[in-house]
């Protein structure tokens, strides 16, 4: 396997980490020449997770994606979903002849409002059964401290999904497989809706009393919208599903609850997203999944709350009182 990995934030510098611990060269591409030099002068990443030490040794990293991808057998593609489409505008469907890739994005791609493993089969003729999914609950932040974490590579193709587990096993991450690639995708969504509310709830005032009902709906909420759009047999309560929203929701490392807590507090989306420098993808999957929904029809209260708050500038502390009159 030639392991290359897509993306330059605080989750691709971990990917890397990961896969430096059981790949003797790693690719990387990265769109910033600082980054480049960071990591081939000083083995860091100089503007996201400055903290995570890198095998600089074990590393190809170039702003040069087409030489990236060529080298790889198998891609790792941890770029914001947001900017997927503008980032892989350079590359063509034979660029990814014979290769597989494994997408450890959790958003959707707006430009056409799909999750990236129906984007990649779409745009690149990229067949299911070269595609996989990776999956948390996984903080960045704490893969770049060695702190044990638990991932899901999750694949039609269960030999895949087996090869790639085993390649990114090391001695502070542990693997398993799933099938249900697209319940997957779409769970790491959801949940960085429902870490937007948990933060919006924060930010206006409420305790963590009212953040566990919250959530407790919120996985509710997911749960019937994952057996809509991607019907199988698939227990929620699994650390993939469950443990991703609860991380999301609660951790001080996550982004989107830290967006979301801003905004609670009366942070216009704009200034928020300024004074953040990170993407929180819950932004662009509000609006996602608000779409995607108009034609599945399931309901979903807190999502939309956070559609209308973020969108359509309803009021964060009327829409909460409005939704928790019907929490169960």
């Amino acid at each position: 396997m030639n392991i290359a990995v897509l993306g330059s934030g605080s989750w691709a510098t971990a990917i890397v980490k990961i896969a430096t611990q059981t790949h003797t060269r790693v690719y990387w591409w990265v769109r910033e020449e600082e980054i480049v030099r960071g990591v081939e002068n000083f083995g860091h990443n100089p503007l996201y997770l400055r903290s995570c030490e890198l095998d600089r040794e074990r590393i190809i990293v170039s702003s040069d994606l087409k030489m990236i991808v060529s080298k790889a057998t198998d891609i790792i593609l941890v770029i914001p979903a947001a900017f997927v489409a503008g980032s892989l505008q350079a590359l063509c469907p034979k660029d990814f002849e014979g290769k597989r890739i494994i997408c450890a994005t959790k958003g959707i791609i707006p430009q056409t409002n799909q999750i990236v493993a129906d984007y990649l089969r779409d745009y690149f003729n990229v067949r299911d059964d070269n595609q996989a999914v990776i999956s948390g609950p996984s903080h960045a932040e704490e893969i770049a401290q060695e702190r044990l974490t638990y991932l899901t590579v999750g694949s039609c193709n269960g030999e895949f999904a087996k090869q790639i587990a085993e390649s990114l096993k090391c001695r502070f991450v542990k693997t398993t497989t799933s099938s249900d690639i697209r319940g997957i995708e779409y769970g790491a969504v959801m949940k960085n809706i429902y870490a937007l509310a948990a933060g919006i709830a924060r930010g206006v005032g409420y305790g963590d009393n009212f953040v566990a009902v919250l959530i407790a709906n919120a996985a509710q909420e997911m749960e019937a919208f994952l057996s809509a759009v991607a019907p199988q047999k698939r227990d929620t309560n699994r650390f993939v599903y469950l443990g991703d929203l609860l991380v999301t929701a609660y951790s001080q490392h996550s982004r989107n609850r830290t967006f979301g807590q801003m905004i609670g507090q009366g942070y216009s989306v704009k200034s928020a997203q300024l004074e953040m420098a990170m993407v929180a993808e819950g932004y662009y999957a509000a609006e996602c999944i608000h779409k995607a929904n108009q034609t599945t029809g399931v309901s979903l209260p807190i999502a939309q709350a956070v559609y209308e708050i973020l969108y359509e500038g309803k009021s964060a502390d009327e829409e909460l009182k409005r939704i928790s009159k019907d929490f169960k």
